[in-house]
This record gives C-alpha cells, sequence and structure tokens, in this order.
C-alpha cells in the first residue's frame, strides 16, 4: 500500500536538539584509552625538491616520544593514490608541495609530538616549482590524459554564425573550512585487526587505503563513523591519509593512536577546490541562440592525481550549464603543480565549468548590447535536446524554474527599481543577475552508483537501521529515519540508526555527489520492504486472507483493504517474532538506467537532473569598492521534498558558500608554493553579515523523480552553483556606474578587484 508522508514526518530532524544543546558527539568526544600515543606529521618545508638530509635523532630522543615512523616502516606499499597511484603516505626521497608528510612522530602528548618536530633537521635540494596549471600544461606536466566531449561540428557551425566572441575565464580555489578538521583514531584488536574512527565521506575509501598500507586485507580493518563535523568533498578521498597514518601506527606500536590536525595544520597539508583557468569561443546565430561552443580548461590538479580525473570529468558534464547547445567540443586538461593535490569540493568541477558559460554569455550580451538575462532565457534548455555527452534531456524543468522565478518576484517590477535606484546615485550603484542551474545526480563513475542497508527489527517493536550514509550536517540521518518510519509506517521515535560502519555495511560508495540519500534511502527501503512482505505473508496466513487481499502498515497499525485492524505493530513484530520469522534483512539498490562509455564519451550518467533559477541584487559602495548583498531570491526543482526544513538550511548554505567562492574567499599561493592564506585572519569566508539580507526560496511545482528516494530530489551541491549569481551581480553594478569598464573575468571578485574595475 502506498501513500504519501504526513506532514509530521516531512518535518523531522533527529539532530536538532543534540546540536543546539551540544551533546552531539564527534570524532575528538570518544573517551581516550589508556596508552593512547599522539601523532604530528613532519611536513616538506619546500615545493619541490629532493631530500639529501633528514636526520630525527634529536627528535627521537626528546621527552615524551615514543617512536619517530617513515616510509621505511610501511610493512604494505607506501601508497594512497586512488583512482591513479601516484602519492605516497610518506615521501621517500621526492618532494612535491609544502606540507606533504614525511615523517610521522609519536609521542605520549600532542605538545610533545609538537615539540620533536622542531629538532628534525632536513635538507633539500630545491627544484623548479610550477604553480599554474597552463604553465604546467606548456611543460607537458599532466596528472593524466585530457578528455574532450563533443556534439555536433564547432568547426563547421562557427563559419555559419552571425556572432563569434571569444575570452579567458579563471576561477580560483575554495578551502573547505569544515568545522572539524581532518583526524582519526585507531586501536589494535585481536588478531592483528585494526579499528579505526575517522572523520570521513568515504568509509570504505578509507578501509581500503589503510589495508594497502598495512599489507593486509580489507576484513581485518574497520573503520567506524559516527558523524562528522562538515566535509564538503574535502573528507572524501583525504581522510584517507590521516587513518592510515593512525593505522600504521597502532600496527606497528599495539598501542591506540590519534591524530586530530590542528587548523594550522590542516589548511597547510590539505588539497582545495581545484582553481582553473580557461579559454572560450561562443558563436550565435541572428536570433541570438547558441550554435556553436568550445572551451578548454586547464584544471589546476596540485602534485598527485587525487579525485582531479573525476573531477576534470564533471567539469565536462556541466560545461554547458542550463542551456541548449547544438555544437560543442569542450577539452579539459589534468595540471600537475606543486601545490597540495587538490581535491573534491561541493559541486566536485560543475561549477568551475559553469562559470565558463556564464562569463561567455555576459561577455557576448554587453558586446551586443542586450541586457545578459535575455540572452540567458533565449538558449534554456528545453525537452529532447542533448548533452554533449550523449544524454537526451528529459523533464526539463530549466524554463519551468526561469518563469516561476520572473512571474514570483515580479522580474519587470525588481529591474525598474534597480534602474529608477541607480538613475539617483552617482556612488553606489545596484546590480541585478540570474543565474540557472542545471546539475546531474549520480556518481559519474557508474559502479559507484550502489549501496546497501542493513535492518534489524527487534521483538519489543523497535529497529535498527545501518547504512552507508555519513552523516556531516547535510540531514541524512534524518532522511533514513524518515525512510525506515514511512516504510513501516511507525513513529520515528522507535527507530535507532547506528554509526556507518564498514563491518556492518561493506563497500559503501563515498557520502557525495548529491547522491547518498537517493542511494542509501533506495537500499534502504529495499531491506525494509523484505521485511514488510514478511508481514504481510505471516498476515495473511494468521488471519487467512485471499492473496489479492491489499495488506498495508500506517499510524502504527495494519490496515487490511484501506481499513484498521486491531493488531498494533508492537503485536504484529512479537507475534511474528514466536513465529520464528526472520526481522531482518539487507537492502541492496544499483542506480538503473545509467551507464557511461568513457572511450566514446558517450551514454547515461545520470540518473536525474537538477535545475533552478536564482535572481541575486547586490549593492555596491562605489567609492570604498565595498558591496552588500540585499537579496537572493530563488526557484529550486526539489521534486517532492521528503523535509522541506533539512532541504531549505541546504539551499541556503550551499547558495552563501557558493557566493563565499566567487568574491570573497581568495586562495592565494606565492610563485614558491607556499600558502599565503592559511589562517583565518588572511582567508575569509562568509559570515552572518556577508550573507544577503533576504534569502527567499520557493518550491517548483513537480511531482518529482522517480529515481530520487521517495521522489525528493538530491539536494546537496546544485545550490553551490546559485553562487555564481553574485560574480554577475557584482559586474552589472560595476557596468552600471563605468558602462567602458575593462572588465576581466576572474573569480574570486574580492573587493580590491572591484575597486579596480570601478575605475578600469
Amino acid at each position: 500500500m502506498n501513500r504519501k508522508m504526513s506532514d509530521k514526518e516531512r518535518k523531522l530532524n533527529i539532530d536538532a536538539a543534540f546540536h543546539v544543546t551540544g551533546r552531539t558527539k564527534y570524532l575528538d568526544d570518544l573517551p581516550e584509552w589508556q596508552g593512547t600515543l599522539f601523532a604530528k606529521v613532519f611536513y616538506a618545508p619546500k615545493a619541490h625538491g629532493e631530500i639529501t638530509k633528514l636526520d630525527y635523532t634529536k627528535a627521537a630522543q626528546s621527552d615524551g616520544v615514543f617512536r619517530i615512523l617513515s616510509y621505511k616502516d610501511i610493512p604494505g606499499e607506501n601508497q594512497i593514490g586512488g583512482i591513479i597511484p601516484d602519492e605516497p603516505l610518506l615521501a621517500e626521497t621526492e618532494l612535491h608541495f609544502i606540507g606533504q608528510p614525511i615523517l610521522l612522530i609519536l609521542a605520549d602528548s600532542e605538545l610533545q609530538a609538537e615539540k620533536a618536530k622542531s629538532l628534525v633537521e632536513i635538507e633539500i635540494k630545491e627544484k623548479e616549482v610550477i604553480v599554474d596549471p597552463k604553465e604546467a600544461f606548456e611543460k607537458g606536466e599532466l596528472l593524466h590524459a585530457s578528455r574532450t566531449f563533443t556534439l555536433g561540428d564547432t568547426n563547421a557551425a562557427f563559419e555559419d554564425c552571425a556572432h563569434v566572441f571569444s575570452g579567458e575565464v579563471a576561477s580560483g580555489g575554495q578551502e573547505h573550512l569544515y568545522l572539524e578538521t581532518q583526524g582519526a583514531y585507531a586501536f589494535p584488536q585481536n588478531r592483528g585487526s585494526i579499528v579505526v574512527h575517522s572523520s570521513t565521506q568515504g568509509p570504505t575509501a578509507v578501509q581500503r587505503t589503510c589495508a594497502r598500507i598495512l599489507g593486509v586485507s580489507m576484513n581485518q580493518v574497520e573503520v567506524d563513523v559516527n558523524r562528522i563535523g562538515g566535509g564538503f568533498g574535502g573528507k572524501e578521498d583525504q581522510a584517507s591519509p590521516w587513518a592510515a597514518m593512525v593505522a600504521l601506527a597502532a600496527f606497528v606500536t599495539g598501542r591506540p593512536v590519534k591524530y586530530i590536525l590542528s587548523r594550522h595544520e590542516d589548511l597547510q597539508m590539505t588539497g582545495k577546490r581545484h582553481p582553473y583557468k580557461s579559454e572560450y569561443k561562443i558563436g550565435f546565430d541572428e536570433d541570438l541562440k547558441i550554435k556553436a561552443y568550445e572551451a578548454t580548461f586547464y584544471q589546476n590538479g596540485g602534485a598527485a592525481a587525487d579525485l582531479s580525473p573525476a573531477v576534470m570529468e564533471r567539469t565536462l558534464f556541466h560545461a554547458t550549464n542550463s542551456y541548449s547547445v547544438p555544437n560543442v567540443s569542450v577539452t579539459a586538461h589534468g595540471c600537475k603543480t606543486n601545490l597540495p593535490p587538490n581535491t573534491a569540493f561541493r559541486g566536485f568541477g560543475g561549477p568551475q565549468g559553469m562559470f565558463v558559460i556564464e562569463s561567455a554569455l555576459h561577455n557576448a550580451a554587453r558586446k551586443l548590447g542586450l541586457p545578459f538575462h535575455q540572452l540567458q532565457e533565449r538558449n534554456l534548455l528545453i525537452e529532447g535536446m542533448e548533452f554533449s555527452y550523449g544524454q537526451i534531456v528529459a523533464e526539463a524543468k530549466a524554463v519551468d524554474c526561469w518563469d516561476q522565478a520572473k512571474r514570483q518576484y515580479d522580474l519587470s517590477r525588481w529591474e525598474r527599481e534597480v534602474e529608477t535606484f541607480n538613475a539617483k546615485n552617482k556612488y553606489q550603484k545596484k546590480g541585478l543577475s540570474l543565474m540557472p542551474v542545471c546539475f546531474g545526480i549520480s556518481f559519474t563513475n557508474t559502479p559507484m552508483n550502489q549501496a546497501r542497508a542493513l535492518v534489524h527489527v527487534y521483538s519489543d517493536g523497535s529497529v535498527g537501521v545501518s547504512t552507508g550514509a555519513v552523516e556531516m550536517g547535510q540531514g541524512v540521518n534524518t532522511k533514513m529515519v524518515q525512510v525506515a518510519a514511512h516504510a513501516f509506517g511507525i513513529d520515528s521515535q522507535r527507530i535507532k540508526l547506528e554509526n556507518t560502519n564498514t563491518t556492518r555495511v561493506a563497500n559503501t560508495s563515498p557520502s557525495a555527489a548529491s547522491a547518498t540519500a537517493d542511494l542509501n534511502g533506495k537500499a534502504l527501503q529495499d531491506a525494509c520492504n523484505q521485511i514488510k512482505d514478511r508481514f504481510t505473508a505471516f498476515i495473511k496466513r494468521a488471519l487467512q486472507l485471499k492473496a489479492e487481499d491489499l495488506v498495508g502498515f500506517k499510524e502504527e497499525q495494519v490496515f487490511i483493504n484501506n481499513k484498521k485492524v486491531d493488531w498494533p505493530w508492537e503485536d504484529l513484530v512479537n507475534k511474528a517474532f514466536l513465529a520464528r520469522e526472520n526481522l531482518s534483512a539487507k537492502g541492496h539498490y544499483a542506480t538503473p538506467k545509467i551507464h557511461f562509455d568513457k572511450s566514446k564519451e558517450k551514454g547515461h550518467p545520470f540518473a536525474y537532473h537538477v535545475y533552478g533559477t536564482a535572481i541575486t541584487e547586490v549593492t555596491v559602495d562605489c567609492l570604498r569598492g565595498i558591496y552588500h548583498f540585499d537579496a537572493v531570491r530563488l526557484v529550486h526543482d526539489f521534486g517532492s521534498s521528503m523535509n522541506p526544513g533539512v532541504d531549505l538550511g541546504q539551499i541556503e548554505g550551499g547558495l552563501v558558500q557558493g557566493m563565499g567562492w566567487m568574491t570573497l574567499e581568495d586562495l592565494v599561493y606565492n610563485e614558491k608554493g607556499e600558502l599565503k592564506s592559511g589562517t583565518l585572519a588572511t582567508y575569509k569566508i562568509p559570515d552572518a553579515n556577508y550573507a544577503p539580507d533576504v534569502i527567499d526560496v520557493q518550491f517548483l511545482e513537480t511531482d518529482g523523480h522517480d529515481l530520487a528516494i521517495l521522489k525528493s530530489k538530491a539536494v546537496g551541491e546544485p545550490p553551490l552553483m546559485y553562487g555564481i549569481g553574485a560574480y554577475f551581480a557584482l559586474t552589472n553594478a560595476v557596468l552600471a556606474f563605468n558602462p567602458n569598464a575593462n572588465l576581466t573575468y576572474e573569480a574570486p571578485m574580492t573587493t580590491e578587484k572591484l575597486l579596480m574595475a570601478l575605475y578600469s
């Protein structure tokens, strides 16, 4: 019996009370075992070179130091590369970025380990440092093979274009700055096995990496994750080295080992969002429809591949954003530089690709003398169009979101108000922009689109649920409880959600790609349905029902042919248990229909797409170059949201994080590969004063998608791209002050860059 989710179920948030009262437990809240050693990394002080001397005798003799480990102490393979095996856990002789781990110092306290670091003596023969991706490309320094997506014939199409424009675009990196830094705590167990508590989005990735380092099978490593204090992609792959270090230390010493990175260590040693430099060429017909689009992306991958190949691929997938483009040729190069290996970040390469085509359209609109949004609107995706990667646009909501945003927020009136303000104010100008978003939901590596879940119904009617989903503040725990409560028709208070654990649920995909709730929720549904089917068969036998009689469960009661019978949930469970029914199930889900052939760069990689449109207004002080965002109003394609409160939180957080990337967060490395924005005094993130005065979110009227859990579409990553609109609101304000401004499409648009643009 199918039924819709009740209002009570939709409003549930199982973590709220614990968060606001400070009772939520994280990695560093675990009780410390007697004999615990504390680890610190001694890392490379230079960006590129060869170690000619490394002496840690004095450090090893320092007070409280138990042991210092180097690559020579690794019993397995000194390799942590996930996609490409190109990154050692501990450096051997070659150094490739400042912050590369060389030694692991183990001491009785963090302070003692930190003091020992200063006693390590190292000499390095320095080599050339590359920090710019285009320079790396020109010198042949690539992390992996370049890739190209094509559709139609751009060469022929450009010859037939009425208008052609070209240019360059650059977008900066972005620090994840999760509240909880990277960390792990490992315990040796019987027969050489290890338990690792890790702050990770990818428990199986941690398990696999630890097993490789230790030279043992994966079943010898148990990874447990209670929850993590933020990830944003930074703990999808890069949680693995810290877990591997403490696992190694526990393995060779036989003692518990803990390592929680300091904020400075985390900022220095971990990878960020990939900076990009890009080139484009765009052509239009006489009706200003995009006829051809070419782009080349130079991705700054850092010193090792990490997740760069997959991030680069996502850039290509989203290179045309929410627009219909019949002729496309987009190429991406993963460039090797002497920076920490860059990694996943919310949006996963998609924002970098979208920013380029939005810049191309903005530049074209300016030169054509058109409002930017008119050129955008003329080219929005419609049903039946083909993406450059071969998937056909189905259930297109781009125009629907755009039209509802214009109508809901009375765009014409809003534009007139901005024009009136600008006419009356010489040194203050407002800018308005629209930002459409189209984002595909699924891991683009097809085999990763699978999940499992374990469900136990206990004899007293309570339920235990284990999935592969990791809670990092996005509300997935709440959604998993909702799925189980909805499936069984019981109160959420009966359900306990267990830690994410590789022993209970194996071979998990990371909590990433906005696919976590869909994959794990569908697997959980499968497990619940198996148990429900057993209950149904048991009820039909017990009540001697006909085969065609309909049995359902809601309001903690059994329903027969949609009529409640006097059989409460607890009685049902107890009677089924006494009848020796199986009250446990392991669910499995693999997203159907999706596929992608990398040899042809064609396929159907996404289960569905999420759409939306944001309208951003900013006011700029043209004397000082400072600005304030007045409002962001948007229409978002939630599908049939199973938890509007949780989903709204994701929209607001993702939006402001994207705005920060586009305007405020200036990640700076100098020519020596030194991080110059490595403190919270030099790297600025959005705060309450920065956030728009108004964030208004409207739900697009839609039934949702069958491949979304309970038809509730994914909402983790898509809202970040709305933040791109902040950049163009600023540029439009600049043009209102100085129509001849020499604009360069380079993000972030900091106040310094804005001031220079105003008077360029």
